[in-house]
């Protein structure tokens, strides 16, 4: 499926306290299956938008840092807690924003699931996209 992303991404936690916009179109969109994802979004599965990190402004910031695992920064609102994004650094430059804090997200399909293999066995969602057993960094780095 090849998204037709709307021009103006917007969105907010769930408390209002923290808004933000970004200034371009998602570069992919994607599930991610991994334990990680699934503790810091709090789902049994996550999906994000990833963005260019200079395209991304958070208001009034990007809310509290949490560094759990190495190379890994995850930002929530400092008031409801709300998870917001993913900062990886063997994905540069890019910001990963959670769907469901995204106004526009009925509008941004993932296009791949990554870490599959950690899938909970009784999680099935139907579609044709790409299921790396593992991370999907090549599909992610992809233009």
């Amino acid at each position: 499926m090849v998204n037709s992303y709307p021009d103006t991404i917007t969105g907010r936690c769930y408390c209002g306290a923290i808004t933000f916009r970004s200034s371009s179109k998602p570069q992919t969109v994607a599930y991610c299956h991994c334990e990680d994802c699934r503790r810091a979004t709090g789902g049994p599965v996550a999906a994000f938008a990833a963005f260019d990190v200079d395209a991304v402004t958070f208001k009034p910031s990007k809310g509290k840092s949490v560094s759990v695992n190495p190379g890994v920064k995850r930002t929530f609102c400092n008031k409801c807690g709300s998870s917001l994004a993913g900062i990886y650094d063997y994905l540069p430059n890019r910001i990963f924003i959670s769907l469901g804090v995204i106004d526009q997200a009925e509008s941004l399909s993932p296009e791949v699931h990554a870490h599959d293999a950690e899938r909970l066995p009784w999680l099935h969602i139907v579609d044709d996209l790409e299921r790396p057993a593992a991370t999907a960094t090549d599909f992610l780095k992809a233009p």
